[in-house]
């Protein structure tokens, strides 16, 4: 990929072995971009990156529950962030579930992919239609559906 992007990197708590295992998987594609994560993923897949000897750039936000979620959907809002993976626990709920919610949401309407497993991220980061110069995401159309 020839693109350098503003990846965001988020895992809730059951799910950070994951999102490292993900990072330290994609590495050398991950090195090549600006990581934005929440405070304790950030800090979880530097030393991870670091440790396997592969230099990143790497910002870190404010932890989810206090408030990372919510600068997140900021920098999306801006049209900061190009590609979001957010390794969510669906099985225990979240203290913080509004903020989950609202970043999500802003992916949604601002038109940014998000990825919510490992799967997913993999099709995202691996997609050669980052370098397409022809290809141009369609803009959301928020428009009534009249039925005929």
């Amino acid at each position: 990929m020839q693109k350098k992007l503003t990846i965001a990197l988020v895992a809730h708590d059951h799910r950070k072995v994951d999102m490292v295992e993900w990072a330290l998987f994609n590495a050398q594609t991950l090195s090549a971009h600006k990581l934005v994560c929440t405070g304790t993923t950030g800090g979880l897949i530097q030393a991870a990156l670091s440790n396997a000897g592969v230099k990143s750039e790497i910002v870190c936000m404010h932890s989810g529950p206090m408030g990372g979620d919510a600068e997140i959907a900021a920098m999306v809002v801006r049209h900061e962030i190009h590609l979001a993976v957010f390794l969510i626990d669906d099985l225990y709920p979240q203290p913080h579930e509004a903020d989950i919610q609202m970043l999500l949401r802003q992916c949604r309407v601002h038109n940014v992919p998000i990825a919510c497993n490992r799967y997913s991220a993999d099709l995202m980061i691996t997609s050669t239609l980052w370098d397409d110069e022809h290809y141009i995401p369609s803009t959301p159309q928020y428009v009534e559906f009249v039925r005929k």
